[in-house]
């Protein structure tokens, strides 16, 4: 399951930019055929030229709001059928800011989007795929509450314990899918934006991000952290009191 088939599918939600986009060109490379998924469709038709005339493969484009549940289920309706070996819940967004100053609209939507769309993706390709690789993208956020970002923090560590414990029961059950978490630190890609907060310019490339997270799928790791300085954030966060560690999330997301 590790090593990729040629033409076989691919999907990836969240594909029109940043990781995703990334993702897709890396999967591209190893002649996967793709599904891309996300809301803007123009950057969507362009992905799909760019890919099909330098690699030779097959893309298919779906524009989809993920925050409404029927759409997910028609997504997995309307790509079942093409048997996608790695599926790739990428889709996600965050707020940066006091969690009582902030657009309850856009939490109730990010809340649909990072976990809702998740889970029940994830539950429809299990019940129907025979085998292949899920990766869930989480965030090192997931790992630590985070003040000023309270909400996007929280669904991130669903993701990650969500996706671990289904990767155990699968291997358990000597299913033939896996259920693996990508948990990326901060990337240089448009999400700081979109949160409404000031870049900061710090960061891996999304390109470098995205090459980490294709070989963890090869390698079939439970748990993909990019970056050496993010291992060792992970190891030492283990370690250090909720205390100090809200007092050092707190002052990181107010430079934002």
């Amino acid at each position: 399951m590790g090593k990729f088939e040629p033409n076989t599918y691919a999907i990836i939600t969240g594909a029109s930019s940043g990781i995703g986009r990334e993702i897709a060109q890396e999967l591209a490379k190893k002649q996967l055929n793709l599904i891309l998924v996300a809301r803007r469709r123009d950057r969507l038709e362009a992905l799909k030229k760019k890919l099909e005339t330098e690699y030779s493969i097959k893309v298919i484009v779906k524009d989809v709001d993920l925050s409404v549940m029927e759409n997910c289920v028609r997504l997995h309706a309307e790509t079942i059928d093409y048997q996608p070996i790695i599926v790739i819940n990428n889709a996600g967004f965050g707020q940066i800011g006091p969690f009582d100053e902030g657009s309850l609209v856009k939490e109730q939507a990010m809340i649909a989007v990072n976990i809702s769309a998740v889970h029940l993706l994830t539950r429809l390709f299990v019940d129907t795929l025979s085998e292949g690789i899920i990766l869930n993208v989480s965030s090192m956020a997931g790992f630590l509450p985070t003040p000023l970002m309270a909400t996007y923090a929280a669904s991130k560590a669903f993701v990650v314990n969500f996706s671990r414990a289904i990767d155990f029961e699968m291997r358990r059950e000597k299913r033939r899918i896996r259920v693996l978490s990508l948990c990326p630190g901060p990337v240089k890609t448009e999400f700081g934006l979109v949160a409404h907060g000031r870049e900061t310019g710090r960061g891996i490339d999304a390109s470098r991000a995205a090459k980490i997270a294709v070989r963890g799928i090869e390698k079939e790791k439970a748990l993909i952290i990019p970056g050496i300085q993010m291992k060792v954030v992970h190891f030492f966060l283990r370690l250090l009191p909720t205390r100090w560690i809200l007092t050092f999330a707190y002052r990181l997301q107010k430079n934002k």
